[in-house]
């Protein structure tokens, strides 16, 4: 395993996601659009309260392992995979590299999804 290696794929993964706006607007503005879409639903009613919370939590998971998955998926039928596994790039370095872009986009995600529900609505 090697940091540097880890890094660059890190910033390679970080870099096709800044080009792609689908992407982005995924991410960013469909978990924060269905949190202040269900506190209008509730709006007269205590039950946003209760589960509010907890679907803070769930809305970013589930778009964030929908984009993890598409852009695993690409990387496959685009041949990017099996080039990257030809050269010194370990396996273990192709899974931190991918962990610590999306651990960095799901933090940024996350906060823009709690300062909405907790701070707005």
């Amino acid at each position: 395993m090697s940091p540097a290696r880890t890094g660059a794929t890190a910033l390679r993964v970080l870099r096709q996601l800044r080009h792609d706006p689908r992407t982005l607007a995924l991410i960013v503005f469909v978990p924060c659009l269905l949190i202040a879409l269900l506190k209008y639903v509730f709006l007269d009613s205590p039950v946003f309260d209760r589960v509010g919370g907890p679907l803070v939590g769930l809305f970013p998971f589930t778009s964030m392992f929908v984009v993890t998955s598409i852009t695993m998926l690409r990387e496959r039928t685009t041949g990017t995979l099996e080039r990257l596994m030809t050269m010194p790039l370990s396996k273990l370095d192709l899974l931190l590299g991918y962990a610590a872009a999306f651990a960095l986009v799901a933090v940024i995600q996350t906060g823009l999804v709690s300062a909405l529900a907790f701070g707005v609505l």
